[in-house]
């Protein structure tokens, strides 16, 4: 088997340890020497490993994606090693058999050196650290929407049904009057005067839905909800800062993935930072889509199709994409809304959105890999268009059925 690097290294990441084997091959066909040690995961420890590659003069590692353990070793390695591989840990599964982290150290550096190995994508330390941003801003936007069902759930034992009139509780008059009642107010009359604009026009509902009974140990959990509904509005909003100083590079490529309908702001900052804006790393829009697992899978055996059930992505980069599908097929007038309505009669909204997320996927592709192309929107009559004579047809037909009498005229000539 060619020998593609001459000194390459695996490493079997663990919490605390990390095995290397050290694999060099003098000459081509040449005599192959390993050397195996263990070094400790603490930074002290991984700059011993770096200087010990650096010293035997190793030119490639690889390592399995475990965890959040690979990248401390990363990070200290990326740049000692020139060729530093991230590999996806079903892809190099040894056969059964005997099984040491010394076995799995050597199976990586023979696979690296041989080249059998393909590489999992890393984005660079800037990408890196917006992926952490906004992936903590999600975490922390789930987390307020817990506590803002835990409030409606306060409410509902209360016997206050401030939902029932008001679209937002937490809105700008729902906070005023939840403040009120945290306080020790109890007159629904008094209450209900706390409405602000539109919501004035409902103050004889408000009367009847703000008349409860509320303990004051109710009363202080009210509180403390508010006050962490509070708290998690400010840090959501100094991430929002935070992560539009980062972004301040990708400026051009957010606004052109904004013009595409359903990827606000924050969609757009969740694709940057989850792919990277070079998408030279995918190849095609295909590549990134199955990447993402935003696509259908593939299982056939025997002539036969299995599942088709989507493989399993980032599912940051999913529930973004999902999020801006469910906007994107609401959106009047757009090729997305046609392709939802059409999919979620037969296949179900969810996979209807899926599709959708699949195509503003591919879209983003193309505005990201060509700073030169802008988006133009196929329109909600596209697939009438393209459907033109098959539509005609099956009309034609249903009027017949109809016992509606239609001339005998070919599809061209009865549009």
């Amino acid at each position: 088997m060619e020998t593609l690097y001459s000194v390459s290294c695996g490493l079997d990441v663990h919490k605390r340890s990390v095995t290397a084997c050290l694999r060099q091959q003098s000459g081509a066909g040449g005599r192959v020497v390993e050397e195996c040690r263990d070094f400790l995961t603490t930074t002290a420890g991984l700059e011993t490993l770096g200087d010990w590659l650096t010293q035997h003069g190793c030119t490639a590692a690889a390592m399995e994606s475990t965890g959040v353990y690979w990248k401390p070793v990363y990070n200290l390695l990326e740049e000692r090693v020139p060729v530093l591989l991230l590999v996806n840990a079903q892809h190099i599964k040894q056969v059964p058999g005997r099984k040491t982290d010394m076995t799995d150290a050597q199976w990586i550096a023979r696979l690296l050196q041989a080249g059998l190995l393909a590489a999992s994508f890393v984005p660079t330390a800037e990408i890196r650290d917006a992926r952490d941003l906004t992936r903590y801003r999600k975490v922390l936007i789930r987390q307020r929407a817990d506590e803002c069902n835990r409030i409606q759930k306060l409410l509902e034992t209360c016997n206050i049904k401030l939902a029932s009139v008001a679209t937002d509780v937490l809105g700008a008059s729902g906070r005023r009057m939840l403040g009120r009642i945290a306080g020790g107010e109890s007159d629904p009359e008094v209450l209900a005067e706390l409405a602000l604009g539109r919501l004035r026009g409902k103050i004889p509902q408000l009367r009847q839905a703000l008349y409860g009974k509320v303990r004051p140990s109710q009363r202080w959990l009210l509180e403390r909800q508010l006050q962490q509904i509070e708290h998690l509005d400010q840090a959501i909003a100094e991430l929002d800062a935070k992560i539009d100083e980062l972004m301040r590079p990708f400026s051009a490529v957010m606004t052109r993935l904004m013009t595409v309908p359903g990827i606000s702001r924050r969609v757009a900052q969740v694709l940057i930072a989850e792919t990277g804006p070079d998408m030279k790393q995918f190849g095609s829009a295909e590549r990134l889509a199955s990447w993402a697992g935003m696509c259908p899978g593939n299982h056939q055996s025997g002539g036969k199709r299995y599942s088709g059930k989507t493989r399993h992505g980032s599912p940051w980069l999913k529930a973004a994409l999902m999020e801006a599908a469910w906007a994107a097929g609401k959106k009047k007038d757009s090729y997305f809304r046609a392709q939802y309505q059409r999919l979620a009669r037969r296949r179900g909204k969810r996979r209807a959105c899926v599709a959708v997320g699949h195509a503003l996927l591919k879209v983003a592709y193309v505005l990201m890999a060509d700073p030169n192309r802008e988006y133009t929107d196929l329109g909600e009559a596209y697939f009438d268009r393209r459907d033109k004579d098959r539509l005609i047809r099956h009309h034609i037909r249903r009027l017949r059925e109809l016992g509606i009498n239609v001339p005998e005229n070919q599809p061209s000539e009865a549009a």
